[in-house]
């Protein structure tokens, strides 16, 4: 069960890294955008002011958000790698699920009110900040506490053992008692 788990990982990690380096491919095939750099300031020659950002996404922008859920994703499977695959139980699947839930939330979010914005050029305010980039600025770093927490709060139960410590133990026992 141990080695059938952890190949079935393995593979979902090689099925997400393949799709994001399809995604990189077809941003870098993805049609150029006129003025995506800017255009040159009226008055101050030395200067570039922005183009048009929806235009800039209209080719990319789905993929960018393809590409940053991938990586989200990753994320979650490399730090599930990390676990025995004999606590990689149901209720730690759930935990690990709720967070990357709450991280493709907090994503949308952002992803969403940036397009929004880039569409109608109005916003609304949040915290502060235009919504956006409240969004980005509390919910990127927000995004990490739900997997750190199921790290934390369930380290006895998924990561180190009672009976992992035992072993350990009884390991460093054996190896003082023949020396």
């Amino acid at each position: 069960m141990d080695i059938k788990q952890n190949n079935k990982l393995i593979y979902v990690l090689l099925a997400i890294s393949s799709a994001l380096a399809l995604i990189l491919i077809l941003i870098g095939f993805a049609e150029p955008v006129a003025d995506a750099g800017g255009t040159n300031h009226p008055s101050i020659a030395s200067m570039k002011i922005g183009g048009n950002g929806a235009a800039r996404l209209a080719h990319v922008g789905n993929y960018s958000f393809a590409f940053i859920c991938l990586v989200f994703l990753l994320i979650v499977c490399l730090a599930a790698f990390g676990v025995s695959a004999k606590k990689r139980t149901r209720e730690f699947w759930i935990y690990v699920g709720a967070a990357f839930g709450f991280t493709m939330l907090v994503s949308w979010k952002l992803f969403m009110g940036h397009q929004a914005f880039l569409e109608s050029g109005e916003t609304t305010y949040s915290f502060g900040f235009p919504t956006p980039t409240a969004w980005q600025l509390y919910g990127a770093w927000l995004c990490a506490i739900p997997l750190v927490a199921v790290y934390t709060l369930g380290f006895r139960k998924f990561i180190y053992t009672a009976e992992d410590e035992e072993s350990f133990n009884h390991l460093l026992k054996s190896k003082s008692d023949t020396d």
